[in-house]
């Protein structure tokens, strides 16, 4: 028999630390800011609300979007960032309630400034320190999970050897039961034979890995009937990573269990999350660049004829449609022949448009999609319609790109691939950040644009 644990990881203890830590983390760095911020541990009527509203939100936002979630496959950095995360999305939401009540005065701001990032630190803290005791612990060989693969295919290999490599998730695999070899892997015995052994020790194997591919459908029924006595949790290996995966995810609907292979991650709290951080977002860029777009305006009126605003069909979320706004910098006729496609500022006529194409200060605008709703501030760029109709059939994976709304700034342009550059490669970046999505991954991509923006020569 094993070892039991001297941790439990039992759902409900592991939880009930993590909430406990969660929001006491809240009320004490509140209170180290207010001191270092204020000289003073009393907090006012109105930061003692907050606070309280902030605990409230943890209560309801951090089990909604699965914080406490007790699965061991998770890497600690990105259990991490899902705390991290978490707390952002805390902050956001109050922050849109403060901007939006009219409270967000300079002074509390310094305050709240410091109390996100004192908060997000010892959120950061307290979960890495738990972490670190059960790493150390499996390190040590205790709090391990016991597991048993079934299959003899390359599958199973693979995934015998990926538990291996993953020490931090606290696997240990006892062996495989199929009827080949596999090399230097530990054969329990054939496929009937499981039952026989899961009966002679029941502590001996904590869960049971089946890992064949879904043409296998009569083997894995048959399995599973052989383990229709058996008390352990099993799982399948469906062996599906051959396909092109967006988000993917297995789900429980309508009674029935669905694999999730493209679905867009902006579903449900991601939505809500997604939607505030634009809009708050939005409005105080709006409100901190308004001097700078009153001076671009006058700056292209004064330079050619014609309208201060470039209105373009663009596509965005699930393709539709919508009306992007850009700082005019070519003249009204460009495109009197038809749409064209054109390096960066070749056809504006004078220095201010070549100036603010140059730097990319044509697509402040844009902020007012975002506020209106049509536009993330991170996304994938957005392309016009005769474009899209043209890519879809010649670009791999282009469509799938527009699972999420476009965006002003995206992975694919903080790693160069703007303008006329490859555009396999841009819709690589834009899917490889529908995959990873976070909202740190996209206060990362902000903070790389702004860094880059004056630098790049290539606007898109």
């Amino acid at each position: 028999m094993h070892d039991k644990p001297f941790i439990s990881e039992s759902k409900i203890r592991l939880a009930l630390l993590h909430r406990v830590g969660d929001i006491c983390v809240i009320p004490l760095s509140a209170y180290f800011c207010h001191g270092l911020v204020y000289q003073s541990l009393s907090l006012s009527n109105f930061l003692g609300l907050s606070v309280a509203i902030s605990v409230l939100i943890a209560l309801w936002l951090y089990p909604a979007i699965g914080l406490y979630r007790a699965w061991r496959g998770e890497s600690t950095g990105k259990e991490l960032l899902n705390a991290a995360q978490a707390w952002t999305f805390n902050f956001l939401i109050l922050s849109f309630l403060l901007y939006f009540t009219k409270n967000a005065d300079s002074a509390r701001i310094e305050f709240f400034s410091a109390w996100f990032m004192a908060g997000l630190f010892s959120l950061l803290g307290v979960r890495a320190a738990i972490r670190a005791l059960l790493n150390n612990a499996r390190r040590k060989g205790r709090n391990k999970t016991h597991v048993v693969v079934v299959g003899d295919n390359g599958l199973a290999t693979s995934t015998i050897q990926n538990l291996k490599k993953a020490e931090w998730a606290g696997f240990s695999v006892k062996g495989y039961f199929g009827e080949g070899e596999i090399a230097g892997e530990r054969r329990l015995g054939g496929f009937h034979e499981i039952n026989e052994y899961l009966e002679s020790d029941k502590d001996a194997v904590d869960q049971i890995w089946i890992a064949m591919p879904l043409s296998k459908e009569k083997e894995i029924n048959q399995i599973l009937e052989e383990l229709r006595f058996a008390t352990q949790d099993v799982r399948l290996i469906p062996g599906i990573e051959g396909f092109r995966l967006i988000n993917n995810s297995v789900a429980q609907i309508a009674d029935m269990p669905v694999i999730n292979l493209q679905v867009s991650p902006m579903t449900g709290i991601n939505r809500f999350v997604k939607a505030v951080e634009d809009r708050v977002l939005a409005g105080i860029i709006l409100t901190l660049i308004s001097p700078i777009m009153i001076a671009l305006a006058i700056g292209v009126k004064l330079s050619s004829p014609g309208p201060v605003f470039y209105r373009q069909e663009r596509v965005s979320r699930a393709g539709k449609p919508f009306m992007m706004y850009k700082f005019r910098s070519m003249p009204v006729d460009t495109e009197k022949n038809g749409v064209q496609w054109g390096n960066a500022g070749s056809k504006a006529t004078n220095k201010f448009g070549q100036f603010i194409r140059k730097t990319s200060l044509d697509e402040l605008p844009q902020f007012l999609n975002v506020l209106f709703g049509d536009m993330s501030i991170v996304g994938p760029r957005p392309e016009r319609t005769q474009f899209v109709n043209e890519f879809k059939h010649d670009i791999d994976g282009y469509m799938q790109k527009h699972m999420v709304k476009a965006g002003i700034t995206g992975w694919a342009q903080i790693n160069g691939w703007r303008g006329d550059t490859d555009l396999q490669k841009r819709v690589e970046c834009d899917l490889y950040y529908i995959n990873n999505w976070s909202v740190w991954m996209d206060v990362k991509i902000i903070f790389m644009t702004i860094s880059r923006v004056f630098r790049d020569q290539n606007a898109a």
